[in-house]
Protein backbone atom coordinates (compact mmCIF):
# COMPACT_ATOMS: atom_id res chain seq x y z
CA UNK A 1 0.00 0.00 0.00
CA UNK A 2 1.40 3.34 -0.96
CA UNK A 3 0.78 6.60 0.93
CA UNK A 4 0.69 9.78 -0.62
CA UNK A 5 3.20 12.10 1.07
CA UNK A 6 0.65 15.24 -0.02
CA UNK A 7 -0.62 17.51 2.19
CA UNK A 8 -4.35 16.40 2.90
CA UNK A 9 -6.24 19.30 1.79
CA UNK A 10 -8.90 21.36 4.51
CA UNK A 11 -12.32 21.91 3.14
CA UNK A 12 -14.25 25.16 3.65
CA UNK A 13 -18.43 25.23 3.84
CA UNK A 14 -19.25 28.89 3.31
CA UNK A 15 -23.15 29.62 3.16
CA UNK A 16 -24.47 32.91 2.18
CA UNK A 17 -26.93 34.75 0.01
CA UNK A 18 -27.86 38.03 -1.71
CA UNK A 19 -26.61 40.95 0.11
CA UNK A 20 -23.75 39.53 1.12
CA UNK A 21 -20.72 42.12 2.82
CA UNK A 22 -18.59 41.53 -0.39
CA UNK A 23 -15.33 41.71 1.17
CA UNK A 24 -16.25 39.72 3.87
CA UNK A 25 -16.86 36.58 1.77
CA UNK A 26 -14.52 37.58 -1.26
CA UNK A 27 -11.35 38.21 0.58
CA UNK A 28 -11.38 35.30 3.21
CA UNK A 29 -12.04 32.90 0.32
CA UNK A 30 -9.24 34.71 -1.77
CA UNK A 31 -6.89 34.23 1.44
CA UNK A 32 -7.77 30.53 2.32
CA UNK A 33 -7.41 29.10 -1.56
CA UNK A 34 -3.73 31.22 -1.79
CA UNK A 35 -3.37 29.02 1.60
CA UNK A 36 -4.16 25.81 -0.14
CA UNK A 37 -7.62 25.85 1.67
CA UNK A 38 -10.26 24.47 -0.37
CA UNK A 39 -14.64 26.17 -0.02
CA UNK A 40 -17.79 25.75 -1.31
CA UNK A 41 -19.79 28.39 -1.25
CA UNK A 42 -23.39 27.36 -0.58
CA UNK A 43 -26.80 29.18 -0.69
CA UNK A 44 -30.74 28.73 -0.45
CA UNK A 45 -30.21 27.51 -4.07
CA UNK A 46 -27.25 26.98 -6.02
CA UNK A 47 -26.10 29.41 -8.71
CA UNK A 48 -25.12 33.39 -8.50
CA UNK A 49 -25.46 35.19 -5.44
CA UNK A 50 -24.97 39.15 -5.20
CA UNK A 51 -23.67 41.37 -2.43
CA UNK A 52 -24.32 44.26 -1.39
CA UNK A 53 -21.77 46.12 -3.25
CA UNK A 54 -22.51 44.09 -6.47
CA UNK A 55 -19.84 41.98 -6.22
CA UNK A 56 -20.91 38.40 -7.88
CA UNK A 57 -20.37 34.61 -6.84
CA UNK A 58 -21.20 31.64 -7.87
CA UNK A 59 -23.23 29.47 -5.53
CA UNK A 60 -21.97 25.96 -6.55
CA UNK A 61 -24.84 24.02 -4.74
CA UNK A 62 -27.69 24.59 -2.21
CA UNK A 63 -27.60 24.18 1.86
CA UNK A 64 -29.72 21.07 0.98
CA UNK A 65 -27.28 19.91 -1.00
CA UNK A 66 -24.57 20.63 1.22
CA UNK A 67 -23.65 17.64 3.75
CA UNK A 68 -21.80 18.82 6.65
CA UNK A 69 -19.64 15.69 7.17
CA UNK A 70 -17.76 16.66 3.88
CA UNK A 71 -15.76 20.03 5.65
CA UNK A 72 -13.91 20.72 8.12
CA UNK A 73 -15.33 24.57 8.83
CA UNK A 74 -18.03 26.53 8.25
CA UNK A 75 -17.96 30.12 7.33
CA UNK A 76 -20.64 32.22 7.87
CA UNK A 77 -19.78 36.12 5.89
CA UNK A 78 -22.15 39.03 7.06
CA UNK A 79 -24.10 41.77 5.50
CA UNK A 80 -27.66 41.62 4.93
CA UNK A 81 -27.69 37.91 3.79
CA UNK A 82 -27.57 36.70 7.37
CA UNK A 83 -31.59 37.95 8.55
CA UNK A 84 -32.55 35.70 5.56
CA UNK A 85 -30.21 32.75 6.62
CA UNK A 86 -31.03 32.63 10.16
CA UNK A 87 -34.68 31.74 8.73
CA UNK A 88 -33.75 28.47 6.71
CA UNK A 89 -34.16 25.44 9.02
CA UNK A 90 -31.05 23.41 6.76
CA UNK A 91 -28.71 26.12 7.82
CA UNK A 92 -29.83 26.09 11.26
CA UNK A 93 -29.13 22.34 11.24
CA UNK A 94 -26.22 22.63 9.37
CA UNK A 95 -24.78 25.20 12.28
CA UNK A 96 -25.77 22.62 14.60
CA UNK A 97 -23.92 19.65 13.19
CA UNK A 98 -20.38 21.61 13.16
CA UNK A 99 -21.13 22.90 16.73
CA UNK A 100 -22.00 18.73 17.90
CA UNK A 101 -18.93 18.06 16.34
CA UNK A 102 -16.85 20.60 17.15
CA UNK A 103 -15.68 21.50 13.69
CA UNK A 104 -14.60 24.74 14.13
CA UNK A 105 -17.01 27.60 13.28
CA UNK A 106 -16.27 30.90 11.54
CA UNK A 107 -18.74 33.69 11.28
CA UNK A 108 -17.80 37.65 10.68
CA UNK A 109 -20.41 41.15 10.81
CA UNK A 110 -23.87 39.88 11.53
CA UNK A 111 -22.86 36.03 10.81
CA UNK A 112 -23.15 35.17 14.21
CA UNK A 113 -26.95 36.27 14.07
CA UNK A 114 -26.99 32.53 12.31
CA UNK A 115 -25.49 30.97 15.16
CA UNK A 116 -28.06 32.83 17.81
CA UNK A 117 -31.10 31.41 15.48
CA UNK A 118 -29.55 28.09 15.73
CA UNK A 119 -29.19 28.27 19.45
CA UNK A 120 -25.29 27.95 19.76
CA UNK A 121 -24.35 30.93 21.83
CA UNK A 122 -25.18 30.35 25.11
CA UNK A 123 -21.92 30.53 27.21
CA UNK A 124 -19.77 30.86 24.36
CA UNK A 125 -17.01 34.41 23.75
CA UNK A 126 -17.79 36.23 20.73
CA UNK A 127 -17.82 39.22 18.79
CA UNK A 128 -19.94 40.42 15.93
CA UNK A 129 -20.86 44.07 14.36
CA UNK A 130 -21.60 46.42 17.17
CA UNK A 131 -25.62 46.18 16.41
CA UNK A 132 -25.83 42.58 16.75
CA UNK A 133 -24.07 42.72 19.95
CA UNK A 134 -27.66 43.12 22.22
CA UNK A 135 -28.28 39.97 20.24
CA UNK A 136 -26.04 38.10 21.44
CA UNK A 137 -25.77 38.92 24.71
CA UNK A 138 -29.90 38.12 25.05
CA UNK A 139 -29.05 34.65 23.88
CA UNK A 140 -26.18 34.43 26.67
CA UNK A 141 -23.50 34.92 24.96
CA UNK A 142 -20.32 37.04 26.46
CA UNK A 143 -19.77 40.05 23.98
CA UNK A 144 -16.25 41.49 23.73
CA UNK A 145 -15.84 44.14 21.23
CA UNK A 146 -12.94 43.01 19.81
CA UNK A 147 -11.17 42.81 15.92
CA UNK A 148 -11.49 38.73 16.27
CA UNK A 149 -12.48 36.98 19.27
CA UNK A 150 -11.29 32.79 19.67
CA UNK A 151 -13.55 30.82 21.96
CA UNK A 152 -12.66 26.61 21.27
CA UNK A 153 -13.98 26.47 17.76
CA UNK A 154 -15.49 29.52 17.26
CA UNK A 155 -13.97 32.68 15.39
CA UNK A 156 -15.80 35.53 15.63
CA UNK A 157 -14.91 39.07 14.19
CA UNK A 158 -16.70 42.32 13.75
CA UNK A 159 -16.53 44.02 10.06
CA UNK A 160 -14.10 44.39 7.53
CA UNK A 161 -11.32 45.95 8.69
CA UNK A 162 -10.88 42.95 11.02
CA UNK A 163 -10.45 40.62 7.95
CA UNK A 164 -6.57 39.83 8.24
CA UNK A 165 -6.53 39.02 12.07
CA UNK A 166 -10.01 36.78 11.38
CA UNK A 167 -8.22 35.10 8.78
CA UNK A 168 -5.62 34.69 10.38
CA UNK A 169 -6.98 33.41 13.36
CA UNK A 170 -8.76 30.75 10.96
CA UNK A 171 -5.73 29.40 9.20
CA UNK A 172 -4.04 29.06 12.76
CA UNK A 173 -7.29 26.83 14.03
CA UNK A 174 -7.81 24.76 10.48
CA UNK A 175 -3.35 23.88 10.93
CA UNK A 176 -3.87 22.92 13.86
CA UNK A 177 -6.71 20.21 13.45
Amino acid sequence: MQISSEKVRKHVLIISADGFEDSELLQPYQQLNEEGVSADIASLQAGTITGKHGMEVKASLSVDEANPDDYQMLFLPGGKAPAELRKNQRVLEIVRHFFQQNKPVAAICHGPQILISAGVMEDRTSTSYPSVAGELREAGANYLDQEVVVDGNLITSRKPDDIPAFVGEILALLKEG
